[in-house]
């Protein structure tokens, strides 16, 4: 399967944050909510069970000056083999103009038995503009060894912020000191809001970095994902710029 979705976000003549344009291609379904009056709340609907094995995800992100999205998933994303040799691909690309804020908050991705799986965040930034992406990683159903999965962080801002690839699903890596210390899940958020801590912070299993070109990037690890989330969230609470704002 191939699919392809659009939102475009934009002020109107009030300053008001809203939805200019929405396309949406099952499995990517984009539903529209109500959300505070300076940001447009987004929810990412998969209507049909995706990604399998060949499909080819294609989200396009465009915020128009000044204005301000909320992207949220309302489910966990299973990846899952197809019935064909074959990897799955899932591509979220955005555009973020002058002054304008995205924060991309997806539900868990579980990469199941025998799947093999692409995952990109692609995201270019104007002067002033704001982001938070979130992404959350279980390896496996309960009792299951998961398949493989690639994750990419590639986000520029005049230069490279950062660009960082991810690959997941070999037990002896994942269970080594260098990869995951033997936990399941892994997360990491990015946030490019406002001013960054002066050094590195930690806990157990969560740290929190400045990186050198502004935006600073969490971590964590855990068995289950709502300790992963918890763990971010500690995370996000000592970064200056971003706590208690979003």
């Amino acid at each position: 399967m191939r699919a392809r979705a659009h939102l475009v976000v934009a002020c109107d003549p009030n300053g008001r944050t809203v939805v200019r344009e929405v396309r949406s291609m099952a499995p990517l379904r984009l539903v529209p909510r109500r959300g505070p009056r300076d940001v447009a709340l987004v929810h990412v609907v998969s209507a049909v069970t995706a990604p399998l094995g060949g499909d080819d995800l294609e989200l396009r992100v465009t915020v128009e000056a000044g204005a301000s999205v909320e992207l949220r998933g309302v489910a966990a994303t299973l990846a899952l083999p197809g019935r064909h040799a074959g990897g799955s691909r899932a591509l979220v690309d955005v555009e973020l103009a002058d002054g304008a804020s995205l924060a991309y908050l997806p539900e868990p991705t579980v990469v199941t038995a025998r799947a093999c799986h692409e995952s990109v965040f692609r995201a270019r930034m104007g002067d002033g503009a704001r982001l938070r992406a979130r992404e959350v990683i279980v390896l496996g159903r309960s009792n299951e060894r998961p398949g493989s999965l690639t994750t990419t962080l590639d986000v520029r801002r005049g230069g490279p912020v950062i660009k960082q690839t991810s690959r997941l699903g070999t037990h002896e890596v994942d269970a080594s000191p260098a990869g995951l210390a033997g936990r399941r899940v892994f997360g990491a958020e990015l946030l490019c809001w406002g001013e960054d801590p002066p050094g590195a912070v930690s806990a157990d299993w969560w740290s929190l970095v400045p990186l050198a070109r502004g935006g600073s990037l969490s971590t964590a690890l855990a068995d289950d994902a709502v300790t992963v989330d918890r763990a971010l969230d500690a995370a996000r609470s000592r970064h200056p710029g971003s706590a208690g704002r979003l």
